[in-house]
């Protein structure tokens, strides 16, 4: 728990999953913008104040469970959701890796209609994608109650690191996670030297990606690209957006509802020119992309609002050469 929900002056909104064991499902939403905190707990069942030894034994109705309170102007459920999937295997009902039991199954704890028709979607997205190789079980229940767990399991990974890892390693989590989904991004995608990116970028582009200077409106590469493929960083070559998720916005700049993964950006507040604004930057690259708003569509109600200058666009027929073939599932 980075911050206090209390302390945020800024719009609220809560998510709440389950997916084995809480310490690792808290760990991956700790430091991404938009998150104000993450809280490992337990959730679903009927009984008032478990802990942990009931829980983890099975004498409790109660899963093992996270609740996020984030921004729904600076990440959307549906991003959330993204990274949430991306940490656990969905198709086992039986536990989470060698965590054996119902209080280690998963779920998707919903708290309106909204977000349990967000994540129908995210899963009839996974299944027609073929990203694991058996039905996705995990349920969606209404949300009905949350208790926080003792206050040595929050923040686990940080105040017992060697343990932590150690058992998202023996428990086979890493490995499944590894076999499903790109990682080790950061080795692969890397800013190169200034000196560098001023041969390889033209002045438009170094002045917008190093400098947050803006592209002229209507006169960009990409405002009109309705092309199927995948938007990468122009300066590390992380993949950003996809076209899936570009539409119409009238405003002149490529805009999205939302990016791949919520993990790759920052969005830091920019204060400049006399208004308060969310910038968004690419994570790897540490460069400057555009800006995020919240007057954007269904599911997200985000607009990201990018400098065509910042990205490279990826036809979907070039990305498996290029490498970006693990991506593919996401113009589905």
């Amino acid at each position: 728990m980075e911050q206090s929900p209390e302390d945020y002056a800024g719009r609220k909104a809560l998510a709440t999953f389950a997916g084995g064991c809480f310490w690792c499902i808290e760990a991956p939403f700790e430091g991404v913008n938009g998150v104000i905190s993450v809280i490992s707990g337990y959730s679903g069942g009927k009984e008032k104040n478990p802990t942990y030894g009931d829980v983890s034994n099975g004498k409790t109705s109660h899963r093992e469970a996270v609740q996020i309170t984030f921004d729904p102007d600076v990440i959307s459920y549906s991003e959330l959701l993204d990274i949430f999937w991306q940490q656990f295997d969905p198709t086992d009902e039986g536990g989470s890796f060698y965590d054996r039991g119902f209080q280690y199954s998963s779920a998707v704890f919903y708290h309106n209609n909204q977000q349990k028709e967000v994540a129908e979607a995210s899963i009839k997205r996974l299944e027609k994608a073929k990203i694991f190789d058996k039905p996705i079980v995990t349920p969606l229940i209404k949300y009905g109650n949350f208790y926080p767990a003792e206050d040595y399991h929050q923040d686990y990974y940080k105040k017992n690191p060697t343990e932590y890892y150690a058992y998202r390693k023996g428990s086979g989590r890493d490995a499944f996670i590894a076999a499903h989904w790109p990682d080790k991004l950061e080795e692969k995608y890397k800013k190169p030297s200034d000196a560098e990116l001023k041969k390889k970028l033209t002045k438009l582009q170094y002045a917008v990606t190093m400098h947050e200077e803006t592209e002229r409106a209507f006169a960009n590469e990409y405002n009109d690209n309705k092309e199927e493929g995948i938007y990468v960083c122009v300066v590390s070559g992380a993949p950003l957006f996809s076209s899936k998720d570009k539409y119409e916005s009238y405003s002149g700049w490529p805009s999205f509802t939302k990016p791949i993964d919520a993990r790759l950006i920052d969005k830091p507040v920019d204060s400049s020119f006399g208004m308060t604004r969310v910038e968004v930057r690419s994570k790897l690259g540490n460069s400057h992309l555009g800006h995020v708003f919240n007057d954007g569509p269904n599911p997200t109600n985000l607009r990201y609002c990018m400098n065509s200058a910042a990205m490279r666009f990826v036809p979907k027929k070039d990305m498996e050469k290029e490498g970006y073939g693990a991506w593919l599932w996401v113009l589905d």
